[in-house]
C-alpha cells in the first residue's frame, strides 16, 4: 500500500493507523467508499456491519458490488471486494442489525473509532448513545444529491446526534387523505394505501374509502349514498376492499368505477365538505375514450418524465392491475406483496392512481419520476458526492487518531460555491454539547405533554418511549413510589398495557424514571397533562422545560388551505406510513453552511406517531450489565442504501 511508504504519513500516525481497530456501520454507497479508503490508507483491523442485501438499483453507485452479487449480503460482499485491494487486511463482516443486543457497550469499547454510514434515524440514535456510553469517538456522514456532511461526535466535547431535536415523520390527517386531498402528496399517499388494501399488508388505518367520521362532513354525512346501498332490512353490508376486488376478478373497469366514480359520488353527497372547496369530478371507465385531453408531448420525452393524461393513466392502471393480480396469485395463502419503488408495476399502479385522483380533485398531475421521488422519499444518490464525503470521513479519522479533535470541525459539501467561493464549508469551531439534551446531558430529562386520560401504558411504551425516544427495552417506575409501570421482562407488566395513564396515577406533575438497560440509558420524564384538539397528536415531547413557560402573544400563523378551503381541516390526524426507503438524506445547516436539503425532517422538537410493540431483547454483553438494574424500592406514604441519511 502506498500509504505505508515512509513519508506518506508521519511515523506516529502510521503506527496508530496500523494498530487501530475501526468499526464501519453501513455498507452502502458511503460505506463502500469508506471501507475502500480505510484499506488503502493502511488500516489493518476493520469490522463492518450491515443488515441489507444488494439490490440492482445499488449497482450504479456502490462500486464494490456487481451484478452477480445481487441478493447477497452487503457487508460480506464489501469485505470480499475490499480484500482484493489488500489481502493482508483483517476485515470482519456482520450481516446483522447494529441495534440487536449482540452489539452493546462492550462491543463498542473494543474500537478506537466508529464511522457511521447509516440510513435511518433509529439506528443512528442507537449508535450515538452506545458510543457516548462507551466513550468512543463517532464520525457521522451523509449525502443528499450533491450535498454532503461530515461531523464528529465526542462525549463531552461536541454535540451528539440527538442534541438538536428532530422533527417527526410528516403526517397527514386521515380525513384529508380519504376525503379532501389538496396536494399531489395526498393522492400519492392514498394510492400507496390502496396498493396495500388490494395486494399488500392491509391496515385498517389505511382504508381508502370515504370517511363519514370526518367532523367537517356533518352528522348526516353520506346518508343518501348509504340509503342507496342499503339491503331489504335497511342495513349496509360492508365488504373488505380486497375481498370485493377478488370477487370481481380484479377487473380493472370495476375497480376503476368503484374508486373513481362511486366513491367520488359518495363524497359529493357529503355536501358540507364542498361549501368552501372545489368539488371533485367523478371519472367513469367507459367515458375515458371520449376524453379529449391531449396527451403530454412527444415520443422523445422519456416515459418517466411524461405527465400522462387521464386516459393514458387509466391504461397504465389497467395494465398494472393485471400484472399485480398475477404476481399476487402466485403467492402462498396468507402472503402479500410489498410495495417497492423499484418494482415496475407497483410503481406504475401508484403513479396511475395518484394522477387519476389528482385529476378528479383538480390537483396538478405529476410525472412518474416525480411521483416515484415523492412516494419513495428519494433524493437521488450521486456517486461522486459519496466518494468525497467518505474521503472527508477518513481525513477526520486521521485527526481523531492523532488526538486533534479541535480540528474535526463539521464539513458541508455543496454543489455551488457560497459567497466566499467555498464548495467545502467547515464550521468555525466544534459544536459544543447541548446542556439540555435528553441524551448526553449530565441529568437527561424531558417533559412529556400527554393526554393522561386516554393514552394507555402500551402507547406510552410503544409510541413514545420506543418509537419517539428510540429506546429498546425500557423499564419505567413512578418516582418516589417505586411502582413498576413498564418492565422489559416479557409478560411482567402486561396487565398494565390497556390501562390509561391516569388509572396508574400518572397524571399532571408525575415524574417517571425510565431505564433502558440495553442502551445503558436513563431518562427522567415529567408528565404534563394536555387535552389535544382533534387534529393534534396525543403527545408532545419537550426536551427543554423552559419552552413550556408562557410566551408573549404572537399572531396566529395563517392556516394552510385544503383543496381551496381557507379553514384548516379539523379531521382526526392519522399518520402517513413512514417510508423507510434509504434514499432519503437530510442535511441541516445554518450560518455559512449550505442551505438545507429539500424535504428536511430535522426541525421540530415534538416527535409523535405510532409504532408496533417491542420484541423481547436480552443483553449479551460480557462486560455490560448482565442483569436488570435494581429498581427503586417501595417507599411509604429511558431500514438501505446508506447513501442518503438523516444527520444533524
Amino acid at each position: 500500500m502506498a500509504a505505508q511508504i515512509a513519508g506518506v504519513f508521519e511515523p506516529s500516525l502510521q503506527e496508530k493507523i496500523s494498530d487501530s481497530k475501526i468499526l464501519v456501520v453501513g455498507a452502502g454507497g458511503i460505506g463502500c467508499e469508506i471501507l475502500k479508503n480505510l484499506v488503502l490508507s493502511g488500516f489493518q483491523d476493520i469490522e463492518i456491519i450491515d443488515l441489507d442485501t444488494i439490490d440492482v438499483s445499488n449497482l450504479n453507485r456502490q462500486f464494490l458490488f456487481h451484478k452477480e452479487h445481487v441478493g447477497k449480503s452487503k457487508a460480506n460482499v464489501a469485505r470480499e471486494s475490499a480484500l482484493s485491494f489488500n489481502p493482508n487486511v483483517k476485515i470482519k463482516a456482520y450481516h446483522d442489525s447494529i441495534t440487536t443486543t449482540n452489539y452493546g457497550v462492550s462491543f463498542f469499547q473494543q474500537f478506537q473509532l466508529v464511522l457511521n454510514a447509516l440510513d435511518n434515524r433509529a439506528a443512528r440514535n442507537h449508535v450515538n448513545r452506545l458510543c457516548l456510553t462507551a466513550d468512543v469517538p463517532l464520525i457521522e456522514s451523509g449525502t443528499a444529491g450533491y450535498n454532503g456532511q461530515v461531523e464528529l461526535i465526542k462525549r463531552g466535547q461536541t454535540q451528539c446526534y440527538e442534541c438538536t431535536p428532530k422533527a417527526a415523520q410528516k403526517s397527514f390527517p386521515g380525513c384529508t387523505i380519504r376525503n379532501t386531498p389538496s396536494e399531489p402528496i395526498h393522492c400519492i399517499v392514498w394510492a400507496k394505501h390502496l396498493f396495500n388494501q388490494l395486494f399488500g399488508e392491509s391496515n385498517e388505518d389505511e382504508d381508502v374509502s370515504p370517511d363519514t367520521a370526518d367532523p367537517e362532513a356533518g352528522a348526516e354525512a353520506g346518508e343518501s349514498a348509504l340509503a342507496a346501498d342499503a339491503n331489504e332490512k335497511g342495513n349496509v353490508d360492508r365488504v373488505n376492499t380486497r375481498t370485493w376486488a377478488a370477487q370481481c376478478g380484479y377487473d380493472p373497469e370495476k375497480i376503476f368505477n368503484k374508486l373513481f366514480y362511486d366513491d367520488i359520488n359518495y363524497l359529493l353527497s357529503m355536501s358540507n365538505l364542498w361549501k368552501s372547496r372545489t368539488p371533485p369530478n367523478p371519472a367513469k371507465w367507459d367515458a375515458l375514450e371520449e376524453d379529449g385531453e391531449a396527451a403530454a408531448p412527444t415520443d422523445t420525452v422519456l416515459r418517466d418524465q411524461k405527465v400522462l393524461s387521464l386516459t393514458e393513466s387509466a391504461k397504465v392502471f389497467g395494465d398494472a392491475i393485471g400484472a399485480l393480480k398475477d404476481a399476487f396469485g402466485k403467492l402462498p395463502d396468507g402472503d402479500h406483496l410489498v410495495w417497492d419503488k423499484d418494482d415496475k408495476y407497483a410503481m406504475d399502479f401508484v403513479a396511475a392512481c395518484a394522477n387519476i385522483r389528482a385529476q378528479i380533485f383538480n390537483i396538478p398531475r405529476k410525472s412518474r419520476f416525480e411521483i416515484k421521488s415523492m412516494a419513495g422519499n428519494i433524493i437521488p444518490a450521486i456517486a461522486t458526492t459519496n466518494a468525497i464525503t467518505a474521503g472527508v470521513v477518513v481525513m477526520h479519522a486521521f485527526r481523531v487518531l492523532k488526538g486533534e479533535f479541535e480540528k474535526c470541525k463539521s464539513v458541508y459539501m455543496r454543489l455551488r460555491p457560497n459567497a466566499r467561493n467555498q464548495l467545502f464549508v467547515p464550521d468555525r469551531a466544534l459544536n459544543p454539547p447541548n446542556p439540555k439534551c435528553y441524551v448526553c446531558a449530565a441529568k437527561p430529562e424531558v417533559t412529556l405533554k400527554v393526554d393522561t386520560k386516554n393514552v394507555t401504558v402500551k402507547e406510552l411504551r410503544d409510541d413514545i418511549l420506543i418509537k419517539a425516544l428510540n429506546m429498546i427495552g425500557p423499564d419505567v417506575t413512578i418516582d418516589g413510589k417505586g411502582t413498576i409501570v413498564i418492565s422489559s421482562e416479557e409478560g411482567e407488566t402486561d396487565c398494565n398495557n390497556d390501562k390509561k395513564l391516569e388509572e396508574l396515577q400518572i397524571v399532571d406533575g408525575c415524574i417517571l424514571k425510565v431505564d433502558d438497560f440495553v442502551q445503558n440509558y436513563e431518562l427522567t420524564v415529567t408528565i404534563v397533562h394536555k387535552d389535544p384538539a382533534r387534529d393534534e397528536p396525543s403527545f408532545d415531547i419537550v426536551a427543554d422545560p423552559e419552552s413550556l413557560k408562557p410566551k408573549e402573544d404572537e399572531p396566529d400563523a395563517t392556516p394552510s388551505t385544503s383543496n381551496g378551503n381557507s379553514k384548516p381541516s379539523t379531521s382526526t390526524a392519522a399518520a402517513a406510513p413512514a417510508d423507510d426507503d434509504d434514499d432519503m438524506c437530510i442535511i441541516e445547516e445554518d450560518g455559512e453552511k449550505p442551505a438545507a436539503a429539500a424535504g428536511s425532517d430535522e426541525a421540530e422538537a415534538g416527535p409523535s406517531g405510532t409504532s408496533s410493540g417491542p420484541e423481547k431483547r436480552k443483553n449479551d454483553d460480557a462486560e455490560g450489565p448482565s442483569t436488570k438494574k435494581a429498581r427503586v424500592e417501595e417507599k411509604e406514604g429511558e431500514d438501505d442504501d446508506d447513501d442518503l441519511i438523516v444527520i444533524n
